[in-house]
């Protein structure tokens, strides 16, 4: 998907325009966000206060993640990227701003993963101290000792 911005003063209220071959669920909730609220500012602020939904990118595409959909935020190559079931996505934010917009399923287990708790499938011990962590989509990751006490905290252990 292409996505323009044009600023204009002259304007007297933001609009927004949506070109589609295809009517999708995604662009359905965009369209239901933007109408939603008075301007865009506003409805950031409702994102962002509704913890539900992260925008991503798929190639040229901006797809707009529910947080239930979202499996593990983890940094690759000095890119961050989301894993759903069986997509993987980007996002220009850092990680530490996406982790303050999550809601409480979410926990750092390393330096540069998150992970959603409700979609843990098993948490092993692992090498000198640390935690194994599989995900039901067959992820994989371990937990840092420094972040292990925060993430049995989140599991009420």
């Amino acid at each position: 998907m292409k996505v323009e911005l044009f600023v204009s003063k002259d304007l007297e209220e933001p609009y927004a325009k949506i070109y589609t071959d295809v009517l999708t669920d995604n662009i359905q909730k965009a369209m239901a966000l933007l109408e939603d609220n008075e301007n865009v500012r506003e409805n950031e602020e409702r994102i962002n206060e509704n913890n539900s939904i992260l925008a991503v990118k798929k190639g040229q595409n901006i797809v707009l993640l529910d947080f239930e959909d979202i499996f593990m935020i983890r940094v690759e190559d000095k890119q961050t990227k989301v894993f759903t079931e069986d997509m993987d996505y980007l996002v220009k934010k850092p990680l530490y701003q996406i982790e303050e917009n999550l809601d409480s399923n979410f926990v750092r287990v390393s330096k540069s993963t998150i992970v959603n708790l409700r979609k843990i499938k098993r948490v092993a011990p692992s090498l000198k101290g640390m935690m194994f962590i599989e995900l039901k989509n067959g992820l994989k990751d371990n937990i840092s000792r420094k972040y292990l006490h925060d993430f049995k905290n989140a599991l009420n252990l």
